[in-house]
């Protein structure tokens, strides 16, 4: 019955942090209409691999430098937010000043390595916390509880390109305005969600 309830849990808390990165999955899809199998099971994978890592790094954290991380804790939405809003204000301003471009020019090369990282750590950032509440759980069960997290996330994420997929193909040119206004909607809600 404890390990029910531990994996119930786990794949609870899973959907739940993995939210975000379905939604920035959402927007990664619009924006490419024509991505690669080979590519989604590659943004897919770092949002995956950043939800797995945050709650293990939170988790050593709570074990050697818990002071320091209770004061730095209230910084983790604002950060969230920061990163959000810059990418988001990024592609809001692509899609303006390249708003009578060929769409398959813009797509090339919208979603670099370094984009894709930052899309991570901003999405997976409030897992850090995560890491606070399985404190006391032993090495082991932490990790278990990790892995089931970034497996959640993988599908989740799967699910959010293809979908975004489908939606960037209708709507074109102006994907890219859409895409940076949700980042920035999920940057908001990650700070007032953290704040209010």
């Amino acid at each position: 019955m404890e390990i029910f309830r531990f994996i119930v849990n786990s794949l609870l808390l899973g959907t739940g942090l993995a939210m975000d990165a379905f939604s920035v999955s959402v927007v990664n899809g619009i924006n490419e209409p024509g991505m690669s199998a080979g590519k989604k099971r590659k943004i897919a994978g770092v949002f995956a691999g950043f939800q797995t890592l945050m709650p293990m790094l939170g988790w050593v954290l709570v074990h050697t430098l818990l002071h320091f991380i209770q004061q730095a804790e209230g910084w983790i939405p604002w950060i969230a937010f920061v990163l959000l809003l810059l990418i988001g204000g990024k592609m809001v301003l692509e899609g303006i000043t390249n708003s009578g471009s060929d769409r398959s020019e813009l797509t090339a090369h919208r979603l670099t390595p370094g984009v894709l990282m930052v899309q991570g750590i901003a999405t997976s950032i409030d897992a850090l916390s995560v890491g606070f509440t399985i404190a006391d759980y032993k090495v082991l069960t932490a990790i278990l509880a990790s892995v089931i997290i970034g497996v959640v996330t993988y599908l989740i994420c799967r699910g959010g390109l293809v979908l975004g997929v489908k939606v960037g193909t209708k709507l074109n040119r102006h994907a890219s305005i859409l895409g940076g206004i949700i980042l920035i909607g999920i940057g908001v809600e990650i700070l007032l969600s953290n704040i209010l």
